[in-house]
């Protein structure tokens, strides 16, 4: 049975996740309620769990060192209450090497190698190398999706990476090339950093262990 968190620690796990984000983001990460996030944000803000900072007319929580200490533990404690440590252990590991596709994928994306130029920008004028980028991308699309399902089935909240890294392929297939690495959009780098840091997160680790 797949267990849901509570409200708290989805408020404190999504400003962890999503690195930096405005009330409306962090309610809308899990499906919270707008009104609700932000008195939980300002209950934390009091704890010292997050603070919020405000530059060139942007503004968004960010979590503190204690607030990523007591992140950990909420996750740790709500891992070991539904006995699946091992499980997600288990797709952390298969997970690794996939990652490493996402890296190199994402490099390919950025740069293409010319004469006397090995890291020269790709300008997506070349047809053929985008779309091997763009395989690798669906192949590491596919062995996602039965890791999000185990996933899945363990908590809710660890739901949806595989539909969210699907829909932002599709876009880059559709000739949005922001949608392949950009941060500032839903993309396949940026849905795949979040999965990372949720991962590691709930495992306690950082992103250079492996467990």
């Amino acid at each position: 049975m797949t267990c849901d968190s509570p409200p708290g620690l989805l408020v404190l796990h999504a400003v962890r996740v999503t690195g930096f984000a405005d009330t409306p983001a962090i309610a809308g990460r899990y499906g919270l309620d707008p009104a609700e996030t932000k008195e939980l944000l300002l209950d934390a803000e009091a704890l010292g769990w997050v603070e919020h900072t405000a530059f060139a007319g942007t503004g968004g929580w960010s979590l503190t060192e204690s607030g990523r200490t007591e992140n950990e533990r909420l996750l740790a404690a709500e891992l070991a209450r539904v006995g699946a440590a091992d499980e997600v252990r288990d797709v952390y590991r298969e997970f690794l090497p996939l990652n490493a596709l996402l890296l190199r994928a994402c490099t390919d994306w950025q740069l293409r190698p010319a004469a006397g130029d090995r890291l020269a920008v790709n300008d997506h004028s070349d047809p053929a190398w985008d779309a091997g980028v763009l395989h690798e991308l669906t192949c590491v699309g596919r062995a996602l999706t039965p890791l999000a399902d185990r996933l899945g089935r363990v908590l809710t909240r660890l739901r949806g990476y595989d539909t969210r890294f699907t829909t932002a392929l599709a876009r880059a297939r559709a000739g949005e090339v922001a949608w392949v690495d950009r941060t500032d959009v839903d993309s396949c780098h940026r849905v795949w950093f979040e999965l990372h840091e949720d991962l590691i997160a709930t495992l306690g680790l950082d992103r250079h262990a492996h467990p």
